[in-house]
Parts: C-alpha cells; sequence; structure tokens
C-alpha cells in the first residue's frame, strides 16, 4: 500500500467495434505494474472509455503503448459519433491515487505528452493541471473545432500544439493529455419516485446551483442583469455537479452527483449536505451507490468523519473504518459492496501473492521455524515491535470508550491513531525484512565468469546488504518510537488496561534489540565503515534509551497494579 499509485482513463475514438477495442486494451494489460479495471464502450457516441491503474511509469508505458496501437487501428477521417472529438486517442488524463502529489502527476502528464508526439509524430495538447499555457486548462477550448476544424487550427501560431509536429495527421488527429483530480460518480438514493423532487435537492447542492426567478422559483422569469446575462444562485457544494433522475431498476429517484475534486467536496461531505437539503423539503436519503471506483482515503475520510460524529476513537484497522463509512453512507443499499472491487488500491492487490502478514499466527510461526531462512530474525523483531503497539493502541481505543471517560474520547482517539501508525509500520516491516533478505541471495546468484560481471555483482551485493541494514534499523526506530505511547498508556490510560501496557513495552524493547542484532551481523558485510560507525552508534544509543524506557514503563505499571 505504499507505491505510488495513478489512474489513467483514456477515451478512444471507437465503440463500436469491439476487435479493435481489445487490440488496444491487449497491449495495455501487457505492461508489468497495470491493472485494467474498466472498459466502457459507447455505440451512439462511438467512443470507449478504460480505466486503468498502476506505478506511475507503467501506467505512461501502457498509455504510450495504447496512443500507438490506436494510430494503427482507429482512422479518424472516417469517424463519427455524438461526443466532441478531435483524435483516435482523444484524451489520457492522469491521476493521483496514492502517495503521489498532483505536481508528480503533471510532470509524467507532461512527459507523457512528449513522447506520443515526438516518437508518433502527430500533436499533443496538455490541459487541466499539465496545461503549460493558461488558455489551455479547459479541455472544451483546447478541443474546440473538434476533428473537423483541426486542420485550420493548427497553421495557427496561437495553437501550435504543446508537443509533436503542427502537422494534420488525418488519420490520428490530435490527442489531449491532463493531469487532473480523481473525479467519482456517487448517487444519492431518495425515498421518493419524483424527479422533480430529486432535481430540487441536486440544484441546492451543486456548485452552479440554480438560477434566479421572479415571483414563483419554479415557473417564474429568470432574472437577468444589466448585461442581459441570467443570475444564478449558486449551490452549497463546491467542485460538485448534480441532477436528478428516476432509476427504473430501483423504482427510486437518485440525486446523481459528480464530484469533480474529493479534496475540496469528498463523498461524505456530499451525503451529509443531499441528507440536509433533502430533510429540508420532506424527503428522506436512504442509502447511497459508488459508480466505478474510489482510492482508499476516499473511505478512510469517510469513516473516521462519522466516527468523530459518533465520538469514537479513530485508531481502529482500516477494515473497520472503511466498515463504518459503507454503513453510515448506505454504500450496501441497493447492492452488496465488496471493497476489494470498489477500492483502487485494493483492486492492484487483488491477485498478488501472500505476504507473510496475511498468514495467520499459526502459519507463522510454522513458517518461521521450517527450513527456509526467511522469515527470519528481522522480521519477528518487526512482529514483536507491532504487536507492542498494537496493545498500546488497544488500551488508547479501550480508554477512548470506556464509561465515566466520555470527555477524554479525542484525546485518546489521538493516541490511537499514533498506535495504528506505527502497528501498519511495523507490519509492512515484516515482509520488508524478508525481502530485503532474498535481495542478498539474488546478488550472490548473480553471474561472475567476467571482470564485468565480478563487479556488477559486487555492487549489487554492497547495494543489499546495506538494504538490508536500513530495514531492521528502521525497526528499531519505530520500535523505540512506539514506547513514548505505551509510556503514555501506562501512565494515563484505563487502569484495567495496565498489564498490557507492561507486555507492550515488553515487545518494543525486544523489537529493538532483535532488529539491532540484524543490524550488526550485516553492517559486517558492508564496505562503507562510514555508514557502518555512524548506523551501529545510533543503533547503540536507541538500544541503550530503549531499555531505560522500558525500566521507566514497568515501574508506572508494577506500581499501579500493587494499588489494586
Amino acid at each position: 500500500m505504499n507505491n505510488k499509485l495513478i489512474e489513467c482513463v483514456p477515451n478512444f475514438s471507437e465503440g463500436r467495434n469491439m476487435d479493435i477495442i481489445k487490440q488496444i486494451t491487449d497491449v495495455i494489460e501487457s505492461v508489468d505494474g497495470v491493472k485494467l479495471i474498466d472498459v466502457d464502450p459507447g455505440k451512439a457516441t462511438n467512443r470507449t472509455v478504460v480505466t486503468f491503474v498502476g506505478t506511475p511509469e507503467a501506467v505512461c508505458e501502457a498509455a504510450f503503448l495504447a496512443a500507438k496501437k490506436a494510430t494503427e487501428v482507429i482512422d479518424m477521417s472516417k469517424h463519427s459519433g455524438a461526443h466532441p472529438r478531435f483524435g483516435a486517442m482523444d484524451v489520457c488524463p492522469l491521476i493521483p491515487v496514492a502517495n503521489i502529489s498532483m505536481e508528480e502527476t503533471t510532470e509524467f502528464a507532461r512527459k507523457l505528452a512528449k513522447r506520443i508526439g515526438e516518437e508518433l509524430h502527430y500533436p499533443v495538447y496538455c490541459y487541466e493541471f499539465a496545461a503549460q499555457k493558461p488558455d489551455r486548462k479547459n479541455l472544451a477550448t483546447v478541443r474546440s473545432g473538434e476533428y473537423e476544424g483541426l486542420s485550420q487550427k493548427l497553421v495557427k501560431p496561437e495553437w501550435k500544439p504543446d508537443f509533436g509536429p503542427a502537422t494534420f495527421v488525418a488519420r490520428t488527429g490530435a490527442t489531449a493529455v491532463s493531469a487532473r483530480n480523481f473525479l467519482i460518480a456517487y448517487n444519492v438514493n431518495l425515498n421518493t419516485t419524483s424527479t422533480r423532487r430529486a432535481n430540487a435537492v441536486a440544484f441546492d447542492i451543486r456548485e452552479k446551483g440554480r438560477p434566479v426567478r421572479e415571483g414563483n422559483q419554479v415557473t417564474g422569469k429568470v432574472k437577468l442583469d444589466e448585461n442581459g446575462k441570467e443570475i444564478w444562485a449558486p449551490g452549497t457544494l463546491k467542485s460538485a455537479k448534480a441532477i436528478g433522475w428516476y432509476i427504473e431498476e430501483y423504482g427510486i429517484a437518485q440525486i446523481s452527483i459528480n464530484l469533480t475534486d474529493i479534496s475540496v467536496t469528498p463523498m461524505h461531505i456530499a451525503f451529509d449536505e443531499a441528507c440536509k437539503k433533502a430533510q429540508e423539503r420532506g424527503l428522506r436519503v436512504t442509502g447511497s451507490e459508488l459508480i466505478g471506483v474510489a482510492p482508499l482515503q476516499a473511505f478512510i475520510d469517510a469513516g473516521k468523519y462519522f466516527l468523530k460524529k459518533q465520538q469514537r476513537s479513530c485508531g481502529i484497522s482500516d477494515a473497520e473504518i472503511i466498515k463504518i463509512a459503507v454503513k453510515s453512507l448506505g454504500l450496501d443499499e441497493l447492492a452488496p459492496f465488496d471493497p476489494n472491487k470498489k477500492i483502487v488500491e485494493y483492486l492492484i492487490a487483488e491477485n498478488k501473492s501472500k505476504k507473510l502478514v496475511d498468514l495467520s499466527v499459526k502459519d507463522f510461526v510454522i513458517e518461521t521455524a521450517s527450513e527456509s531462512p526467511a522469515p527470519g530474525g528481522g522480521s519477528i523483531a518487526a512482529a514483536m515491535g507491532a504487536m507492542g503497539a498494537a496493545l498500546a493502541t488497544m488500551v488508547a481505543n479501550l480508554s477512548a470508550h470506556k464509561p465515566g471517560w466520555d470527555e477524554r474520547w479525542e484525546e485518546f482517539s489521538i493516541w490511537a491513531e499514533k498506535g495504528k501508525y506505527y502497528h501498519d509500520t511495523l507490519l509492512h516491516l515484516i515482509d520488508e525484512d524478508t525481502l530485503a533478505f532474498n535481495k542478498i541471495m539474488d546478488a550472490f546468484g548473480l553471474p561472475k565468469s567476467t571482470p564485468e560481471e565480478k563487479e556488477n555483482r559486487k555492487n549489487a551485493i554492497q547495494d543489499a546488504t546495506k538494504y538490508a541494514i536500513e530495514i531492521p534499523f528502521k525497526v528499531m526506530k519505530t520500535c523505540y518510537e512506539s514506547m513514548e505511547l505505551i509510556k503514555q498508556m501506562a501512565e494515563i490510560g484505563n487502569p484495567n488496561s495496565v498489564s498490557d501496557a507492561g507486555v507492550g513495552a515488553i515487545a518494543a524493547r525486544s523489537g529493538v534489540i532483535g532488529a539491532f542484532l540484524n543490524v550488526k551481523i550485516n553492517c559486517a558485510g558492508l564496505d562503507d565503515k562510514l555508514f557502518v560507525n555512524k548506523l551501529l552508534a545510533e543503533g547503540s544509543e536507541i538500544e541503550r534509551n530503549s531499555i531505560e524506557l522500558e525500566n521507566k514503563i514497568l515501574t508506572i505499571v508494577n506500581k499501579k497494579i500493587s494499588k489494586e
């Protein structure tokens, strides 16, 4: 879950010939690190929207190959359809999903646009966040004149492409590449069959709002300003488009919402605002529906939002937070809601080989006891540290929910979230330590027949060894940092759980000492002695401090126990 992930939603000017569409999606799926999520062809528009997700480099490679294939299989001179378009791969937006900023995504978009223009030799424009000129931010402006007007547009200096030649390529047309925010298609269910009533709520909340009328706000004449333009009263939600409609399949009316920037208006805010405006009009929201997929963070934010409204701790597992989000938003009202098929990061993780952290406790112990050298002491140290942090998190959660301590729920929720960060980090490091060991083994297995191969092998061994030192050192630091939380829970947490804080301290200190043993044994194989000496000195100090802190925590614990 720590990988950088971006989504790509290219639109291709072909929606009728499934063989052509499959040729394009086949090249996308040929790239490792990419997951094809959705293919949505439209006959009337003669256009297909494809959605795939992956690491930035893999996504850009897949997008380039898709653009190349589109130039081979789509002939724009023969294209017709209801949707605006000006190229075979008409648009190609990149969207940040996880662990990547919009600025980074914008750079990837511009590099992709440059490669398409230079290697495929046709015009490419950049829009939205990737736009290199202010007047090219809006896609409608960039695509104005469409394919039919492109040849005349390209001779104008102001419409010189951002990349590629200012030459009309009749077969291919042009492509618009962008970086944009994640768009969520989200429907809110109402206890009515009236499209008119649903529309009224939609106009209340959408950013565009509704026209101001004289007298009757439904049939009255629209008011005009001094320039003769209609006066509109904006709705309550920024970055939201909405309309009401009736869904025959379910026999209900819905507010269909496009959240164009979930950093401005996320799902849970749109839901609550729809509830408020519906109630004002005598309606009730009964649930909601997510069309397509959404990033994990959207569900985590929603779950925490509703937990805080309940004055409950947010330092619980992601699975529990997601469950709260799903139930609070009523996402399972119309159909079962499967997070593995609706959360982008979970879709990417599907079908991957199981990690150590996915094993049962019994299977993890048995795997450790096997004749395989991994998992070894480094992974076990991380596991001990994770258990210690988890115990402290448990004390924080129990304290947040303790009867009579209601006014302190937020204080303990903050501590619990810190604990969750520590045990999540350490859980990740369980597998990372084993991966580091395997990298060393792979490096030792490299060929060494020639001087060049020997040099490459030596460098690979050194790089892998350094990594195998850095991982247990990170385990040390994380375990030690978690001990401050453990100390706080021993001092101020639920007194009935003080022994759990004590066991947590023992586990965390053991994680520190165990990880340091792995640091030291791997340091022996590293040539960079300056790095080694610095790390060993820091490690010794962390080990010493963790032992002292454990003693302080156990003193607190034993004093409290003796008073019981």
